[in-house]
């Protein structure tokens, strides 16, 4: 029985090792394991959860790279599964610290990650995970769309934590989005994201009242991003507001995956609210310091020690 299963996008992330220049400028490269919902998984483990990632690779180099990284980290790659004439996606990004960083997705039309099907799912570790985790990428498109009802089909207890996850480049359209999402948010126990991903889900910006309606779509805490205002959670009888960690930001894309790994331990410990995303927060804050996401991943210890 795993803590923490995730499903979604895996990938190779090509970052700039020169900061405050554009693409068309950089010298120099590093290669680090990518993908939202894989980097989630990372970071669990990071925490000392047995966790495991449902996701797919193309039979090509870069998937190979991908597998190898899951299993040093620590992650189960079980649920990996490979797909022949899709090649693995591949990220890039610029770096312009402290809040600007552009990301460029080579995904192709159909990447692997969305050719999971509801055959391929062990339905049976997905009912059994403590936590669930899911983004909204996964319902970009068929059959990956179908794989995530049946899985949250299959869910009766424990935590199911959806992940807003927004990125408009990946959808049809914003219309797309925003069906899809609201039709799965009444699947989902915890709901994470930040202003621009609550508006698409709930059509309000304003944090209060974004997560009043996730509270009224069925979630049992709504976490609410917002920005260098930092982070609001709710739940039915709890209430936090935790300020952001002052760190000298590197690199911001993974901070949202430490965040959601460090706030699966505290689901998972049953921490009370305002611990918990005070922990997540501070994880973050931790991997926007570094250049890696999912090689930056902090300890508990490493945690702590920036709090």
């Amino acid at each position: 029985m795993f803590d923490l299963i995730t499903i979604g996008r895996c990938g190779v992330d090509v970052y700039p090792l020169q900061t405050g220049v554009g693409l068309d400028r950089v010298e120099s490269f590093g290669k680090f394991l990518g993908g939202s919902p894989t980097n989630v998984a990372v970071a669990a483990a990071r925490h000392g959860l047995r966790s495991a990632v449902i996701t797919a690779t193309g039979a090509d180099p870069f998937g190979a790279y991908v597998r190898r990284a899951i299993r040093g980290f620590g992650v189960d790659d079980a649920y990996v599964a490979t797909v022949e004439g899709a090649p693995t996606p591949v990220t890039f990004c610029e770096i312009f610290p402290p809040d600007d960083f552009p990301i460029y997705f080579y995904r192709g039309e159909h990447p692997p990650d969305l050719q999971l099907t509801p055959e391929s799912l062990d339905l049976d570790a997905i009912r059994d995970a403590t936590v669930f985790w899911f983004t909204a990428t996964g319902l970009s498109q068929e059959p990956s769309r179908s794989a995530h009802a049946a899985a949250l089909a299959a869910r009766s207890s424990g935590w199911t934590v959806f992940d807003l996850d927004y990125r408009p480049v990946l959808w049809e359209s914003p219309e797309a989005a925003r069906r899809y999402v609201r039709e799965m948010l009444p699947h989902a126990d915890v709901a994470v994201g930040n202003l621009d991903e609550v508006e698409n889900a709930v059509g309000t910006r304003d944090p209060e009242a974004a997560a009043q309606a996730l509270l009224d779509a069925g979630m049992r805490v709504a976490v609410v991003k917002m920005g260098p205002e930092g982070v609001l959670a709710r739940s039915a009888d709890e209430r936090a507001v935790v300020e952001p960690v002052k760190v000298e930001v590197v690199n911001g894309i993974g901070a949202g995956d430490a965040f959601g790994g460090a706030l699966c331990l505290g689901l998972i410990k049953g921490w009370p609210l305002e611990r918990a995303v005070r922990f997540a927060n501070a994880a973050g804050a931790y991997v926007a310091a570094r250049l890696a996401c999912a090689d930056a991943m902090p300890t508990t210890d490493e945690v702590l020690a920036l709090l």
